[in-house]
């Protein structure tokens, strides 16, 4: 039987708190990951899900190798991992919900309470609480666990006919679908997605689910372009070839929209001159900053240059796309490693010459 205890609140009201011990994927320092045990508390309100799944992002990478992601900085172990699935084992009385349900856990928990919540940019929230984070001390706790204890309005419930493997796609996809959002109408479009590691290829899917008649990836790695093509691109383009850019820049510039995935300083610079003029750029692909950045051709050419950043509602786009099949994310599998072996993963999905997504599996 699990472990319970009772907490009082404010109003007095007794909340019963039961213990689940499970094992979990935790970062503790730089270069220092481990499958080991943890406990974790749910109430009667919470939603425990058993993992299936989940990919491996850059974030947690990074949290791997530098012991940070970004300002984010391990000051305490944390459970790495915010794109994930798995089964209900546990829901509250009087929801929707079901044990036995597979769902996509939606790893976003704004506070819906300030100005950006209400005005429906959930994504800006500043109070975030973001799965698989050292943002806040206390870290927000990530997927890569045996269980986890979730809020219901987290869980996205699918087929359980879809493998779990397609849709540990869902906050990846849901990051691409709300980038092609930010760029406006695509139908017709010519397109450019510099940087084709797997948001970029999911951004190729989507800009061809909505519409897009042309779409063509860059990139360096051959390997990438190959996945790229795989994803929906007409055409590849690699930037040290000078015959190719020079196509594409020509006439002040070929594509609509450019969607700029790599962050890459020269990439984000470059973005300008293959953008026609009053086109779009979004800058998706987060890299060092500050960057040389040619305003005055930007200008002249009236572009439009916008940032996109995480997903709102369309973590329910992604999963419903996964269902139905209209992207299918399974080209990007690298490899597949139990949670046991977090640390191969990690240093194989650091290797893009061979890897674009690696999941982990605990199914």
């Amino acid at each position: 039987m699990p472990l319970t205890r009772q907490l009082p609140t404010n109003n007095e009201v007794i909340i019963k708190m039961e213990k689940i011990t499970c094992n979990a994927c935790l970062a503790h320092a730089e270069k220092d990951v481990r499958f080991e045990s943890r406990e974790i508390e749910h109430s009667e309100h919470d939603v425990v899900v058993k993992v299936a799944c989940g990919g491996i992002c850059g974030s947690d990478i990074h949290y791997y190798q530098h012991g940070r992601a970004g300002m984010s900085v391990l000051k305490h172990p944390m459970v790495i991992g915010h794109e994930f699935v798995g089964v209900i084992s546990k829901v509250p009385a009087g929801s929707d919900l079901e044990v036995g349900q597979t769902v996509a856990v939606n790893p976003s928990s704004p506070c819906n309470q300030c100005e950006m919540c209400l005005s429906g940019h959930q994504n800006l929230c500043g109070s975030m609480r973001f799965m698989g984070s050292a943002q806040f001390n206390p870290h927000v706790n990530g997927g890569f666990s045996e269980y986890v204890v979730v809020k219901p309005e987290q869980c996205i419930p699918y087929d359980r006919r879809v493998p779990a493997n397609v849709m540990a796609f869902s906050e990846p996809l849901a990051v691409a679908i709300h980038a092609v959002k930010k760029a406006g109408q695509l139908t017709g479009k010519r397109v450019l997605v510099i940087g084709a590691g797997p948001i970029g290829c999911l951004i190729l899917a989507a800009a061809r689910s909505a519409g897009a008649s042309e779409l063509v990836a860059s990139d360096l790695s051959p390997r990438c372009l190959e996945l790229a093509r795989q994803m929906g691109a007409t055409a590849v383009m690699d930037p040290r070839d000078e015959e190719q850019v020079a196509h594409y820049q020509q006439h002040k510039g070929y594509f609509d929209v450019v969607f700029e995935a790599s962050g890459a300083p020269i990439a984000v610079a470059s973005s300008v001159d293959f953008t026609r003029s009053a086109g779009t750029i979004v800058q998706v692909g987060m890299g060092a900053s500050p960057v040389s950045w040619p305003v005055s051709t930007m200008l002249v050419k009236e572009l439009n240059w916008v940032g996109s950043f995480r997903f709102i509602g369309e973590f329910i786009t992604a999963v419903r796309w996964l269902e139905d099949g209209r992207v299918d994310p399974r080209p990007l599998i690298s490899a597949e490693f139990p949670p046991q072996q977090i640390e191969d993963a990690l240093i194989t999905a650091t290797d893009k010459n061979v890897s674009a997504k690696v999941l982990i599996r605990f199914d």
